[in-house]
């Protein structure tokens, strides 16, 4: 895949839509110490180049209600590309999964599911299991609360590889 070249300027960009979410021209421009119109324009070159892949919200769920999160890591029978294919097509159409993961060693996959109870989550891991999608086994970890959630510091990593 091609990388496109990035400057300091496309990095603060980047870095006050991850922190802000949506701009004015004005504002962004600010942040990035440029003059608004070259900054839309290196937003919509960014945007085309898929770095940004959208604006969302940063719901407190604990304020709405006392939902179950869980972890579950979850190790497949067989190790093929359509077996992958297959787990991930699933997993993509389940609301209750918000994040997965696929990683080397141990286990295939490490998923994040938040349920309205427990319940709710077996009810989740039982279409897993009732599809067929090739489980080998799977652990889960009932979270208790959350220590820290967000997004890397886009700055420092950058500036860290060179950009």
């Amino acid at each position: 895949m091609k990388r496109v070249g990035l400057d300091a300027t496309d990095i603060r960009i980047l870095s006050a839509v991850q922190q802000h979410g949506q701009l004015s021209k004005t504002k962004l421009a600010e942040i990035a110490n440029i003059s608004p119109t070259p900054c839309w324009a290196r937003l919509d070159r960014l945007k085309a180049a898929g770095f940004i892949r959208g604006y969302h919200a940063d719901i407190a769920l604990d304020r709405i209600g006392d939902f179950t999160q869980v972890i579950v890591t979850i190790s497949l029978t067989h190790h093929r590309k359509s077996n992958f294919d297959r787990f991930e097509a699933f997993v993509r159409n389940q609301d209750e999964i918000t994040e997965c993961i696929a990683t080397g060693g141990g286990m295939d996959y490490v998923m994040k599911a938040v349920s309205p109870n427990l319940a709710a989550f077996q009810s989740l891991m039982e279409s897993l299991l009732a599809a067929e999608l090739g489980i080998d086994r799977y652990l889960t970890y009932i979270a208790t609360r959350s220590v820290k959630t967000g997004q890397p510091n886009l700055a420092k990593l950058a500036a860290k590889r060179g950009i």
